[in-house]
C-alpha cells in the first residue's frame, strides 16, 4: 500500500474521490504479497497494482464501480475460477481483493491522510481494514505498540514502520547504481565516506549523504535487524573501522566488496581489531551473488539481490530449479494474521 499513499494522499486533499484495492489475503503463488494496492483516480488514472497484471484489468473494473457508488467489496481471484483464463491467476495462486471508496472529507480520507504523514515519518503504525461484516471497508489506525494479535475476525492488520535501511560505504560509481537500486527496492538509504568531493547530494539525489568517518558514523548510527551494510571501500583505513562496528552490532547484513585476497586480508586485520571470529564469519565477502556481470550497473545488482535474498529467506538459486510456491507468505489465514507493509 505504501506505494500509493501519496497518491491517494494529493488526490483527496484536491477534494476529487478515489477507490483503492487491497490485498488482504494470499495463498499459492500469487504475485504480489498481502497489503499490495492498486488506486483509481477519479479521472481513471490507475496506480499500483494487486498482482502481476493477471487480474489488475478486473479489479480496475471494480475500482470503477465502487467510484460510481456500488459498496465496498471483497473478491476473490484463483486459478479455481470458473473465469480463470479471463481474470484468474495462472500462476495457481488465490488472492482476496478489498475494494473501497475513500471520499474527500470523510473519516476513511482523514485515516489514509494520517497513515501517509505517519509511514513518511518511519512511525511504526497498524492499519486495520475490515474485511467482512459490518462496516466492512472501513479502517482504523492503532499505534504498533498496541494491537493485539491476531486481528479480529473479519479483519486484517497492515503494519507500517521505517522503511529497511541499506547503508553503502564508499562513495564510488558502484555505489551510484546501488542506490537507484535500493531506492527503488523499498530502502532507505545512506552514503557515507569522508571525502566531500566524492560525497555529494548531487551524486546521489536520492540518498542521504553522510560526510564523515565511516566506522565513527556506523557506531553511533543505531544498526538493527532491518539494516544492511555494504561496504565498497579498498582502503583498510576505511573499511576495517566500518566493519568492525558493523559486525558486532545486530544489522542483518552486512558485506564488503574486494578481491577474495582482500577479503581475506580483511578478515585478519579485524581479527587483529578485536572482533570475534564468529563474528568476522557472517561477514559476506566477497560481496554479491554470482550472476557474472561487471559493470557498476551489474555488480550493484548482485549486491541488492544478496541483500534481498538473505532478508527475505531467499536462496539465490534460479527459479526453475525449485518445486513449490514461488512467492513466500506469511500465512494462508490472510485476514487473521499481521503483515509488514514494505
Amino acid at each position: 500500500m505504501r506505494e500509493i499513499l501519496a497518491v491517494a494522499r494529493d488526490e483527496l486533499a484536491a477534494g476529487r474521490a478515489v477507490a483503492v484495492a487491497t490485498v488482504v489475503a494470499a495463498a499459492g503463488s500469487s504475485p504480489r504479497e498481502i497489503g499490495a494496492s492498486m488506486l483509481v483516480a477519479a479521472d481513471g488514472r490507475a496506480f499500483g497494482n494487486v498482482s502481476g497484471g493477471c487480474v489488475d484489468g478486473a479489479v480496475y473494473e471494480r475500482c470503477v464501480e465502487v467510484l460510481a457508488g456500488d459498496d465496498a467489496v471483497v473478491d476473490r481471484f484463483g486459478i479455481a475460477d470458473d473465469d480463470a483464463v479471463a481474470v484468474g491467476l495462472s500462476c495457481g495462486g488465490t488472492i482476496e481483493v478489498l475494494v473501497r471508496a475513500l471520499v474527500p472529507g470523510s473519516p476513511e480520507a482523514a485515516t489514509l491522510a494520517l497513515l501517509a504523514a505517519r509511514d513518511r515519518d518511519g512511525v511504526a503504525t497498524v492499519l486495520r481494514l475490515r474485511t467482512a461484516g459490518d462496516g466492512m471497508g472501513s479502517a482504523s489506525i492503532i499505534d504498533a505498540g498496541t494491537a493485539p494479535t491476531p486481528a479480529p475476525a473479519g479483519s486484517v492488520d497492515l503494519q507500517f514502520g521505517a522503511p529497511p535501511r541499506l547503508i553503502v560505504v564508499g562513495a564510488v560509481e558502484v555505489a551510484v547504481a546501488l542506490v537507484a537500486l535500493g531506492t527503488a527496492a523499498g530502502f532507505h538509504v545512506v552514503v557515507v565516506d569522508p571525502r566531500d568531493v566524492f560525497a555529494r547530494p548531487d551524486r546521489f539525489p536520492a540518498a542521504e549523504v553522510v560526510v564523515d568517518q565511516p566506522g565513527r558514523y556506523l557506531a553511533a548510527a543505531g544498526l538493527d535487524v532491518h539494516t544492511a551494510v555494504c561496504v565498497l571501500t579498498h582502503d583498510p583505513k576505511f573499511d576495517v573501522p566500518a566493519l568492525a562496528a558493523a559486525l558486532v552490532s545486530p544489522a542483518a547484513y552486512v558485506g564488503a566488496m574486494g578481491s577474495r585476497a582482500t577479503c581475506a586480508d580483511r578478515g585478519r586485520r579485524l581479527v587483529e581489531a578485536g572482533v570475534p571470529t564468529a563474528l568476522v564469519d557472517r561477514l559476506r565477502s566477497p560481496i554479491g551473488l554470482d550472476l557474472g556481470g561487471t559493470s557498476a550497473a551489474e555488480v550493484a545488482l548482485s549486491i541488492l539481490a544478496e541483500v534481498v535474498a538473505a532478508r527475505r529467506g531467499g536462496t539465490g538459486a534460479p527459479l526453475r530449479a525449485g518445486s513449490g510456491p514461488i512467492h513466500r507468505h506469511t500465512a494462508s489465514e490472510g485476514c487473521r494474521v499481521d503483515h509488514l507493509v514494505t
